[in-house]
């Protein structure tokens, strides 16, 4: 059951379109195989980056896509509804390339933005510490300049990397400086002599594409990958996560839109006491609700994007989409579950795994409990 999208322009019909058709084709096929294995799909980022996919909310002049972060996301929803794991995969590498983008020299831009927009380097956004995760400030990994100032020796650990170790590029986080100011940002390459990769989480899900730790162990970062100024990279970090929110917000829905389509396809197949299951009130309005909490959650998120679009203001309303949305992936996924009953709980359906993966997207680019740290302090401020 497709989502019936309202889209501002025929060539953003033409997109989703062209994204259905790939994801049918490319995602959908391979998903149960590669998530059982624990396999990561080799060959799939680039194929994605080969149609534009994964560019598709920088400029085209740089390789992306040029459109607005209303149809960006709604390509996210769609790959996500196949194959949750990609979905989150496409989303953290634009992450990774927004500090090069937003903060990034003219030259930085031209020299590296292309092959990134291009998905001829797939990104990772190295932020969290194995002791600092909702709390960016206590980062302790350093980057101290060399003498002759050509780069930056970078040494510590760093945790929770999706694609760690198969990135080819890292936006990387490090202090330069004690205290809060004293955080800067790096555009790191994949292949750095001293940096080394852990095994892969053993997760609950989104098996498919690896979570690691990394450890730098003196290793060195040219001067000249350092994005912005020294002492910015908190206030790089955080422009970037409100942009990430949003990015999880639409993975979140296209994975209960994909439960939902479950449950309802099997309620219209399975039959007790003479009618389909859909038929029965009981069932049919928990269908119903599971129904309104999916479209609630796209509503906004695509709120929030507009105003991203529009260049106003939506770090709050970026906080209450991945808040929102991810609570109704848990809620629907699990319910999910319950229409399928016992055939539910078992892995001949697909509603088990989407339950499994709704879980993380409560947790990462900020826990849920942060989201409502965020927009209790924005409102807060608001009546100061």
């Amino acid at each position: 059951m497709d989502v019936d999208r309202l889209l501002p322009t025929p060539e953003a019909a033409d997109l989703i379109a062209l994204t259905r058709e790939i994801a049918d084709k490319e995602l959908a096929s391979r998903v149960d195989e590669h998530e059982a294995a624990e396999s990561y799909p080799e060959g799939l980022f680039a194929t994605l980056g080969e149609a534009g996919l994964l560019g598709l909310a920088y400029p085209e002049e740089y390789g992306g896509g040029g459109q607005p972060y209303e149809v960006y996301l709604q390509v996210l929803e769609e790959l996500a509804a196949r194959w949750a794991a990609v979905a989150v995969a496409t989303s953290v590498h634009t992450l990774a390339c927004h500090p090069l983008h937003s903060f990034g020299t003219a030259e930085q831009k031209e020299r590296w933005l292309p092959a990134m927009l291009e998905g001829r380097l797939i990104g990772g956004y190295s932020l969290s510490e194995p002791q600092a995760g909702s709390d960016a400030a206590a980062l302790a990994c350093k980057a101290e300049l060399t003498e002759d100032g050509a780069a930056y020796r970078v040494t510590g650990n760093k945790a929770w990397i999706t694609h760690g170790g198969k990135a080819g590029f890292y936006a990387l986080f490090a202090r330069t400086a004690p205290g809060s100011h004293g955080i800067s940002c790096f555009l790191a390459p994949g292949a750095t002599e001293g940096l080394t990769f852990g095994k892969p989480e053993r997760k609950m899900g989104l098996q498919a594409v690896p979570t690691t730790s990394a450890h730098w162990d003196g290793a060195l970062v040219e001067a000249d990958r350092r994005i912005g100024e020294e002492g910015q990279g908190l206030q790089i970090a955080f422009s970037a996560l409100d942009c990430g929110r949003l990015g999880i917000a639409a993975c979140a829905t296209g994975l209960a839109q994909a439960a939902l389509n479950a449950a309802v396809a099997y309620a219209n197949e399975r039959t007790t006491f003479g009618r389909k299951i859909i038929d029965h009130q009981g069932l049919g309005f928990l269908l119903a609700d599971m129904a309104a909490a999916v479209d609630a959650a796209r509503a906004t998120y695509l709120d929030a994007a507009r105003r991203r679009d529009l260049g106003r203001p939506f770090s709050r309303q970026a906080s209450a989409a991945k808040l929102i949305a991810t609570d109704t992936a848990m809620k629907v996924t699990t319910d999910a579950v319950q229409v399928l009953g016992g055939y539910g709980y078992t892995r001949d359906f697909p509603v088990e795994r989407y339950m499994r993966e709704a879980k993380i997207m409560q947790i990462f680019e900020g826990t849920n409990q942060i989201q409502r740290l965020v927009i209790s302090r924005q409102l807060s401020a608001a009546g100061a």
